[in-house]
Order: structure tokens, then C-alpha cells, then sequence
């Protein structure tokens, strides 16, 4: 679709009158008339506003002119879901949800980061040694690792990761391993439905928020899984089966 067509789907989804729709964008309602008719486009500032608005990217609202990328993995961002934010909510067309989240980086080191993609590229297509080999020819060029030093926040992430890696392995959970990484984990790929004793089902992740966390195999049960994910306000452990089936909770820890 046009740029003129999406603006009026949105605003037609969310319900809204040009009149409406002008006041909370903060122009007149002739001006949303105009877009809507092809006659102008919005400015950089009330695209801005617009994509708040709508919660999709500016690519998006203008047709999806540009082939966005992640400038830290080099993952295509073809989907606003996985387009990552700023600390203010606004979307961050730079990155993926995976490599930042709300103004925070979660790769410092290059070497975890093509261990985690390589993990995920695999196929009967594609062998470990070539996704490794693609990793390392493609991740220099991005944007975040040509501009580490001004970028990189002086090593005080990967100190948080440290100390939450402690505070879980202090945990002594039963037959779970000691956790040795954490990557960076949007809420949507594992909020896992957990039946409580009184009958009810509940998810305790919010599917757009990106969390650290990792998969562990259990050392007493090979057929099932410790799931960890963790923030800065709570640990949560749970195992599970193949393809987080028979999900239980077995620890969730304000911190």
C-alpha cells in the first residue's frame, strides 16, 4: 500500500476521526485530510508522533521504502513486532528486540553473538562452519560493532549479567546446571502457559518485552528442559518438554 492508504487503515482500525486523529498528532484535521487524500506527506517530526500513535515503525507508515536490518546481528526487520525500542517507547529501527531493548545493548561480546545466530542458522542448507564464516564477514560492517567504543556502555551490562548468573546459580536448583550465559529472550517466543493448583492458567512474561535467559538440560530428566529468564525485577525457572510442552513453574523470585 501507498503511505496515504496505511495512515488511513490505521486510523481507521484504531477508531479514530481525522478530527482525533489531527489533535493527538497536533495538526489540523485539513492536514490529515491531505495525507490521507495523497496530497502531502506528514514531516520527520509528526512521523515520529504518528508512529507512537499507531505503534508501528516510520518505515512502515511511509510503505516500507527501506530493507531495514539489525545493525548488531544482521537480522532482516521485515515485522514492526521484532523492530526493537527506546528507553521512551519509541521504536528503534536500528535493532531488533534481541540485540537492545528499552536503550539497553545486550551483545558486547561478538563471538556470543554469532554463537547464539549460528545456534538458529543451522540447517541441512547451511553448516555450522558457513554460518560461522557468514557471522564473521557480515557482523563488522553493521553499524553497532564499526561504532563499539561510542556505542558500548563501558562493560556495565555484561556486570549485571554476571551478578544475576550468581544470584540464580545460588538458587541450587535440583538438577539444574550451573548457568554459565545469558541471551537476550523476547518475551513472545517463551511465555510459556503455567497451570496453577487452583486450576487456572497464566503467563507471567509480557510477549513485547525482550528478557536474558537460557535453556539448560535437566541433569536428572533428558526428555525435559530448565527454562531461565530473568530481569532486573524477578527470576523466574521452570521446566518443560520437548518444545515447551508440560510447562511447570518451579521458582519465580522477586529481586
Amino acid at each position: 500500500m501507498e503511505s496515504y492508504e496505511i495512515i488511513k487503515t490505521l486510523r481507521e482500525k484504531k477508531n479514530l476521526t481525522q478530527d482525533q486523529l489531527a489533535e493527538r498528532v497536533m495538526v489540523t484535521r485539513q492536514a490529515v485530510s491531505r495525507w490521507e487524500n495523497g496530497e502531502t506527506q506528514p514531516n520527520t517530526e509528526t512521523l515520529k508522533l504518528l508512529s507512537r500513535e499507531f505503534g508501528v515503525s516510520i518505515n512502515t507508515l511511509l510503505g516500507s521504502p527501506r530493507k531495514l536490518i539489525c545493525q548488531c546481528c544482521g537480522m532482516p526487520l521485515e515485522d514492526d513486532e521484532i523492530i526493537s525500542r527506546d528507553v521512551d517507547g519509541a521504536l528503534n529501527e536500528e535493532y531488533c528486540k534481541w540485540c537492545y531493548a528499552d536503550g539497553t545493548y545486550t551483545y558486547s561480546d561478538m563471538d556470543d553473538l554469532i554463537d547464539v545466530c549460528v545456534a538458529n542458522m543451522i540447517n541441512e542448507n547451511f553448516s555450522e562452519e558457513q554460518a560461522r564464516t557468514y557471522m564473521r564477514q557480515i557482523l563488522p560492517k553493521l553499524d553497532y560493532w564499526k561504532r563499539y567504543e561510542e556505542l558500548s556502555d563501558g562493560g556495565q551490562f555484561e556486570a549485571f549479567k554476571k551478578q544475576l548468573m550468581e544470584e540464580i546459580n545460588e538458587l541450587h536448583i535440583d538438577g539444574m546446571p550451573k548457568v554459565e550465559k545469558l541471551n537476550a529472550l523476547v518475551g513472545k517466543y517463551v511465555n510459556l502457559e503455567y497451570r496453577l493448583p487452583s486450576g487456572i492458567s497464566v503467563k507471567f512474561l509480557d510477549d513485547q518485552t525482550t528478557y536474558l535467559g537460557n535453556q539448560l538440560e535437566s541433569e536428572f530428566d533428558g526428555e525435559r528442559c530448565f527454562g531461565v529468564i530473568a530481569n532486573m525485577e524477578f527470576i523466574m525457572i521452570c521446566t518443560y518438554g520437548l518444545d515447551g510442552e508440560n510447562p511447570e513453574l518451579i521458582l519465580y523470585k522477586k529481586r
